[in-house]
């Protein structure tokens, strides 16, 4: 389609009670939308020109995407192997008669109150039912996790400062 046909085809609608016209000829595809508004007023009219190539087959098309869109499944690939450590974990924990403490929400995981101070729980830290023993931050929010049963912390499962997902274990106790 030649230049002057285009510009023809835009007057043509901008008179008509047209507000969106779609056309494709061979290669390209016209789109031609106008708002307008009561008692002839009319916004100017918005025109949108997208060559298509037919020829090429769409998969090839869905390759040719960028590159920093490949990061995004290797990204996900190192949380899907910490379940499934954590899921490990957790059944040799069952094997051994210990006590899971687990996230009730997901967020940040932190042993202490801030950097400087110490830990609330520790490897051999004993603790009561309702004893803090570690802080999930989520939404800006500092939610204090309590021990629900009484023991010994034997292992500490999370990293500092790292993201926890609703009911990863965090700690694992071994009961009275």
């Amino acid at each position: 389609m030649q230049f002057k046909e285009i510009e023809e085809l835009i007057k043509l609608i901008n008179k008509s009670n047209l507000t969106e016209f779609k056309m494709k000829d061979g290669e390209f595809t016209l789109s031609i939308r106008t708002k307008k508004y009561g008692k002839g007023k009319m916004m100017p009219t918005q025109t949108q020109i997208v060559p298509v190539q037919t020829s090429m087959p769409v998969h090839q098309t869905v390759a040719a995407q960028p590159v920093a869109a490949a990061p995004a499944p290797v990204a996900a690939a190192p949380p899907a192997a910490a379940a499934k450590k954590d899921g490990a974990e957790s059944e040799g924990a069952k094997d051994s008669k210990h006590i899971e403490i687990k996230s009730p929400i997901v967020g940040t995981f932190y042993r202490s109150s801030s950097p400087d101070k110490d830990p609330y729980a520790a490897v051999g830290t004993r603790v009561e039912v309702g004893t803090v023993v570690c802080i999930v931050e989520a939404m800006k929010l500092f939610n204090e996790i309590e021990s629900e049963v009484s023991g010994t912390i034997v292992k500490v499962i999370a990293e500092d400062a790292t993201p926890v997902q609703y009911d990863q274990v965090l700690f694992l106790v071994e009961p009275d």
